[in-house]
Formats: structure tokens, sequence, C-alpha cells
């Protein structure tokens, strides 16, 4: 089934963080008010690039680094790649608030981004995206290796192009897809360090994509009016509950086997073993209370406690991902 983009309305009613309605500036027609302010304005820049998930895609980043390196990889190459996955990621990002500004400005979660409320001007947003896009391609490329490059291109125009133009308003499988973008990440960190391309990351690589449903499906949960109001199928939208929990289920299941599939592919020891084991436990211990809780028709299913604890998971894997090269 497909779900047509929303076309965009000089006016709009928003709700703000506190549940009042506010009506929304037109984010085509919103101009910089005369105050406004430069340090303002970098601050909307920089909110535009979505740091924190910029912060979680480099927590996948440098543990890879080390485990291609097999030890400490050279300073240079460390700092220049994540430099340029930053990059990468806030230009995705300030491209994909560009396109979904007409849906942004009608949904509570994203009411206070900068091309809702004004502070940025649709035109600004798409050079900064641009901008940012290309320097880090051209970083990569030229400071750390061709390969590099190609693949930080290739994850940008997979999240701008593929997800947010593709998928996202038309399948409620675009987060599971689109969700690949995401997982780029360990290949450009592994290609920042060999040059090269093997199992390992394609493994690393695999359990990032099985990980993204059953992170962002207890948030779309959680904010399921808010994509319902804005035309956006996530699978909540479509699916009951009890749906949705299986197939969080069903991918944490994956997850889990993806991860300790790393053990034989990269050689990994005892550090990283114990940990998947031990973390992939506690994870599906938290699925399945998601999923107690649903059966029992609690009203509050807590979908955000799982979401959380999926950013502590990865977190808390990949950190052993980089500690097991130097216990070995």
């Amino acid at each position: 089934m497909l779900y047509p983009a929303r076309s965009e309305a000089t006016s709009s009613v928003r709700w703000n963080p506190r549940g009042a309605r506010v009506t929304a500036v037109d984010p085509d027609t919103a101009t910089h008010s005369a105050g406004s302010s430069v340090m303002g304005t970098a601050r909307a820049l920089v909110a535009l690039t979505k740091p924190r998930i910029i912060e979680l895609l480099l927590v996948t980043t440098l543990p890879t680094m080390f485990l291609a390196a097999g030890g400490l990889p050279p300073l240079n190459t460390v700092l220049i790649t994540l430099a340029g996955g930053a990059l990468a990621a806030g230009g995705a990002n300030t491209l994909n608030q560009f396109i979904d500004r007409d849906i942004d400005v009608l949904m509570q979660r994203t009411g206070r981004r900068p091309l809702v409320t004004g502070e940025i001007t649709p035109l600004v947003a798409l050079i900064w995206g641009l901008f940012l896009s290309v320097l880090s391609v051209a970083l990569l490329w030229v400071a750390v290796n061709p390969l590099s490059g190609i693949l930080a291109g290739a994850a940008i125009l997979f999240y701008v192009i593929v997800y947010t133009l593709m998928l996202k308003r038309r399948t409620p499988q675009n987060i599971v897809w689109g969700g690949a973008a995401g997982c780029f990440p360990v290949l450009i960190g592994w290609a920042a360090v060999t040059g090269s391309l093997s199992w390992a990351p394609a493994v690393l690589f695999l359990i990032v994509f099985l990980w993204t449903p059953p992170h962002y499906w207890p948030l779309a949960l959680r904010y399921v009016d808010d994509y319902a109001a804005a035309g956006v199928p996530m699978l909540p939208v479509v699916a009951d509950v009890s749906t949705v929990v299986r197939q969080i289920l069903i991918y944490s299941w994956a997850m889990v086997a993806a991860s300790l599939l790393l053990i034989p592919v990269a050689g990994t020891g005892w550090v990283y073993g114990v940990a998947a084991v031990v973390l992939g436990a506690w994870f599906l211990r938290e699925a399945y209370a998601l999923k107690s809780r649903v059966d029992k028709g609690d009203a509050d299913v807590k979908a955000m406690r799982l979401f959380h604890g999926s950013i502590t998971y990865l977190s808390l894997l990949f950190l052993a991902v980089a500690v097991d090269p130097f216990l070995f």
C-alpha cells in the first residue's frame, strides 16, 4: 500500500512539548527574526545534524577500527575517520529534515526542530546538508582512502534517497530496510584501517541492521499518534501492538544470533564472547518483558524502556568489541 506524501500547508497546528496546541511557522516561508543571533543560528545548524544520533553512530565506528587493527590504529586515521563519519551523518540528518519538514510540523516529537520553528530556512538547511555531505566524502577520500569516502557517500545517498524519499512514507518496512544506512559506519571504520572489506565488518553490519527494528519500533509505539497524524506508516500505525511486539522478538533473536556469529568470523576472544551472551540474554529478557506487559493488556506498556535499553545494549556490545583485541 502506498502512502502519499502530505502536501505542504501555509499554516498548520502542531503540539509543543507540553501538549498545548500552537500555530506552527510555515517552514517554506519562515525567515529569521530580527533578534536572531549568530550563536542562535549556530545552535540551530548543529541541531539539524542530530548530534545524539551522530554519537551513537560513532560508538560503532571506533570499536570496529580497533577490531580491524587488532589493537590501536594510527591516531590520525582514527580522528579523521570519526570527523568524516560525523560530517556524513550530520549532512544526511540535515537533508532528512529538509525533506521531512512538511511532516515534522505535524508531530509532537519533532515540533521543536529548527525548520519547524523557523530558526533556519529550508534553503539554508539544504545548503548546509549538501556542504557537510560533500565535505565528509572529500575528507575521507583524500585523507584516509577512497573506499571509506565511497562508503560515506553511499550511506548518505541511502539514507536520503532510499529511506527518506522512497521508503519512509510508503511502507511499514521503512525502518527495516532504511535502517541499513545506520550500519555503514562499521564498514567505513573497517575500510579506513584496512583499505578493504571482509566478512567481519559484514557481520557487524548485520548486527546493527537487525538491532534497528527492536530499537526503533518501541519509539514508534510511544509516538504512534504522531506518525499516524503525519501519514507515516510505521509498523505500529498499521499493525496492532501484539504484532509489533512479535516482530521485535523475531529481530531480537536474530540480532543476538548475529552477535554470536562474530566470534568465529572475527576470531574474538572471551571478553567479547561473554559480553555477547550476557547482553543478548538481558536484551531478550527486556523484549519478553515488553511482550508480557502487552499480553496483560497494561495501559502503559513502557515501550521506551526497551528503546533506551537497546542503546545501552549496542554501546556495551561495541565496547566489548573495542576492548577484546587488547585482552585476547
